[in-house]
């Protein structure tokens, strides 16, 4: 009997009763079926006419506009993503011979001064700068004490400097710690100023901004900024100020950045690679060959005349750092890149926090791109070649093409590719070339390349945000400015106390930091991103079928990206905290 259903084949009619249809099956069709048919069996197009169903609607308008509509847009959507792609690789060409070739030649623009016998001058002059130093914070409960230990502990003359804490904080408790904590210093000598405003106009800008009002500032000649996290050592003055002295040029010199906590999961290890080649490339060869780049923000000392000079703080985007510098530099003040000088920081752990930080380091700088295009093409005090690096290569390339060209041309054109096989990519464009731009941004962080994988899918799922924070700049939407402080575990602290992650922390995807329920439902349902979910769906869809109808093997490549979006979809990623 087994044997005779194994050999039916079922065939269907529709009968009509109450203008619904009802299926009626019979097995009057006695049919062989061999296995190795069984897949066309499957997947060949029915003899009969089906009914208006949903399913049917759907293929007949797929039909409809496959070929009018689809094919067209897809075929420019290669077009472009395809000159974006060039327009990369380029960039990252060039940028990696100009840094290849001050390193075997030794022309990274610090090493021309001798800052040992800089040093020896000022010490025979006696002649100290008065530095003023600032520390903006908000509600940085886990971190503030870091901070202002550093900075408080900074080898310079005690009467030369000012330690100016801008204390933002809405929480009233936090607030007195802070202000203990700036007592105690106040108590062992230090000169700190605790400075708190009554709103938070203009966020961090405003309130660098109002602290450089401050009447006890006007004989300060420099201003050292770091943020709640950062922990220079107690030579950052005396290895920064000697360059700002020898050279009145010079407005900026920018320190790199060291990551205390970048074993904490997998994704600060990928956060580190990213940032790495941000040191080591792009302010590396910006400070080489134009005397510009990015102020990062942080571990930085400005000349106060320049930042006078180029109108002061402004809160029009969410990068006040790179406006202030863009701003500097087109009033002809040269910057510094001191890649010997690292100060300890903390990168973002949680998935939460990270996202909101690169909304807004991507939504800022398209918004600047678009509200200072002008006013750098007018400019007058630098030259054309200058102005035109600053809107292509700075902006254009690195700011909104590198976003756009990672998410749509390999997370959603090459997939559409696979299911309209008649649109061809080659792979000179769809293999070579993404490979190169990899492996360049990879060799920044050698002891990391055994996660270069990881790192390829972890940045192609967040150029989605990079990309949607882009277009919002852009198009001066709703989310342009907004401005969410990024989260810190105090994570540094650990690292001071010796306290290292455990080796399963290393080589996971997330990291439980205390006892919870990670299965909580509430949990579980804020966890979720339904945007990477979205996209992982499509991605799984294309790649099975590439792997049933598919001549090529982009099916690996699907698979694994639809994984890394579904794992960062629901949230598996990154330190889980409690709320």
């Amino acid at each position: 009997m087994n044997n005779v259903c194994n050999s039916l084949c079922m065939s269907s009619s529709y009968i009509k009763v109450s203008s619904s249809y009802i299926k009626v099956t019979s097995f009057h069709t006695l049919l062989p079926i061999d296995p190795s048919n069984m897949r066309n069996l499957i997947f060949e197009e029915p003899d009969m006419k089906v009914p208006d169903y949903a399913s049917s609607q759907l293929r007949y308008a797929w039909e409809s506009i496959r070929a009018p509509v689809i094919i067209p847009l897809l075929k420019l959507a290669v077009i472009l993503c395809s000159v974006m792609s060039v327009m990369l690789f380029v960039e990252r060409v060039v940028m990696a011979t100009v840094c290849a070739i001050v390193k075997v030649l030794g022309k990274k623009k610090y090493r021309k001064y001798n800052l040992d016998v800089m040093k020896q001058k000022l010490h025979r002059s006696q002649r100290y700068p008065n530095v003023l130093i600032q520390i903006p914070m908000y509600n940085e409960k886990e971190v503030y004490k870091l901070s202002i230990g550093a900075v408080c502990g900074l080898s310079w003359p005690s009467d030369r400097f000012i330690v100016q804490v801008l204390d933002d904080s809405t929480n009233p408790i936090l607030r007195e710690l802070v202000e203990l904590e700036c007592q105690k210093w106040i108590a062992k000598g230090v000169n700190v100023k605790y400075e708190t405003r009554k709103h938070r106009n203009g966020y961090k800008a405003g309130a660098l901004k109002e602290g450089l009002e401050k009447q006890y500032v006007e004989d300060c000649e420099f201003v050292a900024i770091f943020d709640a996290d950062f922990q220079p050592d107690t030579d950052f003055l005396w290895n920064t100020i000697p360059y700002l002295i020898e050279n009145p040029k010079l407005g900026l010199v920018q320190a790199r950045w060291k990551f205390v906590n970048s074993e904490e999961c997998i994704m600060t290890r990928l956060q580190e690679m990213s940032l790495d080649y941000h040191f080591t490339v792009e302010q590396e060869v910006g400070s080489s060959t134009y005397s510009f780049f990015g102020f990062n923000g942080t571990a930085g000392i400005w000349r106060i005349q320049a930042i006078k000079d180029a109108g002061g703080w402004k809160d029009r985007t969410t990068v006040e750092d790179m406006d202030l510098a863009v701003r500097a530099s087109l009033q002809g003040w040269e910057f510094v890149f001191v890649g010997d000088v690292t100060v300890k920081n903390e990168l973002p752990s949680t998935f939460k926090a990270y996202r909101y930080q690169q909304h807004r380091w991507s939504c800022g700088p398209a918004n600047l791109l678009k509200k200072m295009t002008r006013e750098i093409l007018l400019c007058r005090r630098v030259s054309i070649f200058k102005r035109l690096h600053l809107i292509y290569a700075f902006f254009f390339v690195r700011k909104i093409v590198a976003h756009w060209v990672t998410f749509f041309f390999y997370c959603i054109v090459i997939p559409a590719c696979v299911i309209v096989p008649e649109v061809q990519l080659t792979k000179k464009v769809a293999i070579y070339i993404p490979a190169t731009i990899t492996i360049l941004n990879a060799i920044s962080t050698p002891r990391s390349l055994h996660l270069l994988v990881c790192w390829i899918l972890f940045e192609n799922v967040m150029s989605l945000h990079r990309t949607k924070a882009a277009i919002i700049g852009l198009l001066e939407a709703n989310r342009v400015n907004e401005w969410v402080v990024t989260e810190k575990l105090g994570n540094a602290m650990k690292q001071k106390n010796n306290t290292r992650p455990s080796s399963s922390s290393r080589i996971s995807w997330f990291r439980i930091s205390e006892r919870i329920s990670i299965y909580n439902p509430f949990t579980l349902i804020k966890r979720i991103h339904p945007l990477e979910i979205i996209v992982g769906m499509f991605m799984l869809h294309c790649a099975i079928y590439d792997l049933l109808f598919g001549q090529d093997h982009f099916f690996v490549y699907l698979l694994l990206q639809a994984g890394a979006f579904f794992t960062m979809g629901f949230g598996l990623v990154g330190t889980v905290v409690p709320n």
